[in-house]
Formats: structure tokens, C-alpha cells, sequence
């Protein structure tokens, strides 16, 4: 699998839907503080998005789609002028797949959800977004529509499997936001994500993730991206934010974390499976990346 497919795959994402709001009138509504990523879509009508810690208020518009990766509390209003009320109040979380009204509805209606993820390295997918993830390119509003449009479907006209259908809509309109968003250059920061927005970066990690227990080199991962050892070097890390190698290794110790948390594999078959020649090599790697010893990994705290 390409890099985004293993991750995704890794951290295992699970939609909760929460269905739609018919905004009418004036209206404000606020949310605390999330795990996971929340997304919404603005079907018609448009509102004004506020976000803490981002300094200037985001405004959505019909078609617009935006994903909020950090958690952080926000909220969402027709007029900035209002005070905002606890959505819990007025929309009696959760909507369970419903579309309820504000003020009758008629001026703004949004399709909202939520990603939690069964994997416990979420924050090696959400420290590489920034606190908003907005899509309101017309090219970007195409891609999303189908998807969007069909989900939207399936909560407003409930049929025999359509919470399935809903999941998987929900990821495909997941995964369809972060490729537009690998795809908005002046968007995309550092982190591994915006190495897969750049050729030559890509096929090193693809080289990477397919064969994570090769003995790699610099030399030969350059050579996968057809560079000069010292030019990959230098731009792997400028794009990333980490070495190669030091990306190399915190993989496989998120992979080799996994594997063990699921009782999968034990040390002694991780090891040289991940490319270290001893069990102490790879336990010493493990410890300087996940914080304990692979035998303590996913035991729980002691009274």
C-alpha cells in the first residue's frame, strides 16, 4: 500500500455520524473540545466558521467542505456578532443520523460527522494537518460531491443497510479531503503528508513502507528517488521535518507497536522482520521511540 493507505490502515478509522442541521434566522452554535477529526459539508446557505488558536474567523460557503483535525473548541454562526450557545442545548447531541432544524431551517443546511480512530497513533495523522482543513476550490467541490451528495442521501432517506453505506461514504469523503489537500500547496505544511505531494519524496516512503525491514541506506533511498544522497537528504528532511532514517525508524517501531498491542508477533520474530540483527538493538530502538520497553508496550498501569 502507498503511505496514506498504511496509515489510515494502521489507525483504523471509524465513523460516528451525526447527521445534519437546517439552519434559519440568526444562529450561533458552539462545540467543545473533540477527539478525532469532525467534518462537515455545507449542502446550501453558508455560515462563518471560528476555530480557537486561528487567528481570523473561515467563511463556508454552498459546497464548501472542511475537516477539523486538532480538537481544539469551535463554533459556527450566520452573524459573528452573536453569542454562541452549546450545541448540546440547542441540537440534543447526538443527532444519531438525523437532520434536525434551527429556527425552522431553510437558510443553511450542513452534513456533519466524526472519525475516531481504533489505532493508537492518531497524532501521527493529525500532527501533519493544520487546525482546518478548508475545500472550497470549485475543482475541489466536484471531487467531493458525488460522495457527499450520496451521504447526504443516505441520512435524509434511511434504507436497510445504510448505516454500512453511511461508513463507508464517511471515508471516502475522509480520504477525497486529504489527497484536495495534498494537492493545495499553499496549504500543505511540514510533515509526512507533504512528502506525498512531492514525486520524489513519494517514492522513497513508498519504498519505505513497502519493504520496512530492508537494511536501508541513504544512498539507496536516494537512488528510489532518483537524487544525489546528499540533495535527498537535505530536502527528506526540509519537507518532513525528520531524517529519512529517523522516519524509517519511528515506522517501524509504530508498526512493530501495533503488531504487538494485537499480540501478533512477538520480539524475537519483530526484530529481524523490521531489520535489526538482535532483539536489544531493536528493544533499545523501541524504547527511545515509544517511551518503554516492547515488553511494557500496551501492559496496563499498576495500581
Amino acid at each position: 500500500m502507498d503511505p496514506l493507505s498504511d496509515v489510515l490502515s494502521l489507525l483504523r478509522p471509524r465513523s460516528f455520524m451525526s447527521g445534519g442541521v437546517d439552519h434559519g434566522g440568526a444562529w450561533a452554535i458552539k462545540f467543545g473540545r473533540h477527539e478525532g477529526i469532525k467534518f462537515q459539508a455545507v449542502i446550501s446557505g453558508g455560515c462563518w466558521l471560528v476555530v480557537e488558536g486561528v487567528d481570523d474567523p473561515v467563511r463556508i460557503e454552498a459546497g464548501d467542505c472542511y475537516l477539523l483535525p486538532r480538537g481544539r473548541p469551535f463554533h459556527l454562526a450566520s452573524d459573528l456578532s452573536l453569542e454562541p450557545v452549546d450545541a448540546y442545548a440547542v441540537l440534543g447531541l447526538p443527532l444519531n443520523g438525523q437532520v434536525r432544524k434551527i429556527n425552522g431551517g431553510g437558510d443553511c443546511l450542513s452534513l456533519g460527522g466524526r472519525f475516531l480512530f481504533e489505532g493508537r497513533h492518531a497524532e501521527l495523522l493529525l500532527a501533519s494537518l493544520p487546525p482546518i482543513v478548508h475545500l472550497r476550490k470549485e475543482s475541489d467541490k466536484a471531487a467531493m460531491r458525488w460522495s457527499v451528495e450520496r451521504l447526504m442521501l443516505e441520512i435524509r432517506e434511511p434504507q436497510p443497510g445504510g448505516d454500512i453505506i453511511a461508513q463507508q461514504l464517511a471515508t471516502m469523503v475522509l480520504v477525497q479531503a486529504l489527497r484536495l489537500h495534498l494537492g493545495d500547496a499553499a496549504a500543505r505544511g511540514v510533515g509526512w503528508m507533504s512528502a506525498l505531494a512531492d514525486r520524489q519524496m513519494t517514492a522513497a516512503m513508498n519504498a519505505m513502507h513497502a519493504e520496512p525491514g530492508r537494511r536501508w541506506t541513504i544512498e539507496a533511498l536516494a537512488a528510489c528517488a532518483a537524487m544525489s544522497r546528499s540533495s535527498f537528504a537535505l530536502k527528506f528532511k526540509r519537507i518532513v521535518g525528520a531524517s529519512p532514517m529517523d522516519y524509517l525508524t519511528r515506522w517501524r517501531m509504530i508498526l512493530a507497536a501495533d503488531r504487538l498491542a494485537s499480540g501478533r508477533e512477538t520480539i524475537s520474530a519483530l526484530a529481524p522482520a523490521l531489520g535489526y540483527e538482535s532483539e536489544s538493538a531493536f528493544s533499545t530502538a523501541f524504547k527511545r521511540v515509544m517511551g518503554c520497553a516492547p515488553r511494557q508496550y500496551g501492559r496496563p498501569a499498576p495500581n
